[in-house]
């Protein structure tokens, strides 16, 4: 499978220097390599002599059925990385038979998306006007999306960080093309600082459609998600974007598993490089796992066929982790195979 390390020294090389400093984000001691270092401390408790042959990838996720727990994380400005944008990223998705998550700060139109055939989560942070947030998650029901994904970790964006803020590039990108008065950068996003549970609710109601709450990594606001009628969480640091020194998705995912049970589904993402670190996540109880970066640096560098080769690269390493592991199906995956 491509090395997710090379392709990011490939990104380098072709992206505009601001583009790149916005998709690295945060780096060294708080950011996305500690995220990705925890990962790499779990260590296996193989099983062997077991029964691998009938080993296979395929679940579902909030009904919808995957060919592999890979899925691809909402991420904003993805045209800045190729000119087709989300839409080359679905092409990908959907020749791999997985599940794309759609930023609010997409610059593709969700028609567009949708028009691929790759089923897609639309991700959505509630805005200071409610009605702007509510006439957009109707536009995203309405196009085809299958779930909300709610953000709940981002209430300020940090001022240290001028890269971190795409309205200040000399391109536009199309950012904010589906936020209505948004199609020509009319629109300043501000996201709420006034999230409660209750929102998790309204957004139900409003669409019909299953919440997914992105950004938890607690166990007690796991339970208070699905109390009040989260269909899912994902365990997830914002791909170290938001607040230093956070706990890592790695040691926060068994807490919110047991909190959670069986009265919902929970995902992680957030520093998932290589496809051992996807089956420690499965091992510690998520059901699938969001790529973010790397999904980045394959559009960058050579668009959908890109993301499909890596794509394909982790499903096909995955199956061979998992027979290392000794397990003939997903269901046989649990704490007792890592440390």
């Amino acid at each position: 499978m491509p090395d997710v390390d090379g392709l990011e020294a490939e990104a380098a090389e072709v992206l505009p220097e601001h583009v790149l400093g916005y998709f690295r984000g945060p780096t060294g001691a708080y950011g996305v390599p500690t995220d990705a270092e925890r990962w790499s401390q779990v260590r296996f408790r193989p099983h062997v002599l077991r029964p691998t042959g009938g080993l296979s990838l395929a679940t579902t996720v909030l009904g919808t059925p995957v060919a592999s727990p890979v899925l691809v994380a909402p991420m904003a400005q993805q045209r800045a990385a190729h000119p087709d944008g989300e839409v080359a990223t679905a092409r990908a998705v959907a020749r791999r038979g997985t599940l794309l998550g759609v930023s609010t700060n997409t610059g593709v139109r969700f028609s567009d998306i949708d028009a691929v055939g790759a089923p897609w989560w639309f991700q959505v942070y509630v805005m200071d006007d409610r009605a702007v947030t509510g006439e957009l998650v109707t536009r995203a029901a309405d196009a085809g999306a299958k779930a909300l994904v709610l953000t709940v970790d981002a209430p300020a964006v940090d001022p240290r960080r001028p890269e971190l803020e795409p309205r200040t590039w000399p391109e536009r990108y199309g950012m904010q093309v589906n936020i209505p008065g948004g199609e020509d950068g009319g629109i300043v996003f501000r996201g709420s600082g006034d999230l409660s549970v209750a929102d998790i609710g309204w957004l139900h109601e409003l669409t019909g459609l299953p919440v997914v709450v992105k950004g938890v990594l607690r166990g007690d606001d796991a339970a208070a998600c699905v109390e009040a009628g989260a269909a899912a969480v994902v365990v997830s640091t914002h791909g170290g974007r938001c607040l230093n020194q956070t706990v890592r998705p790695a040691d926060a995912l068994p807490e919110v598993v047991a909190a959670v049970g069986d009265r919902a589904e929970v995902y992680v993402d957030s520093g998932v490089r290589t496809p051992e670190h996807v089956a420690a996540a499965l091992c510690l109880g998520a059901r699938a796992v969001f790529l973010g970066r790397p999904v980045l640096w394959s559009l960058a560098t050579g668009g959908d066929r890109r993301v499909e080769q890596l794509l394909e690269g982790f499903d096909t390493q995955l199956l061979r982790v998992l027979r290392s592991l000794g397990v003939g199906s997903l269901d046989e995956l649990g704490p007792d195979l890592v440390v």
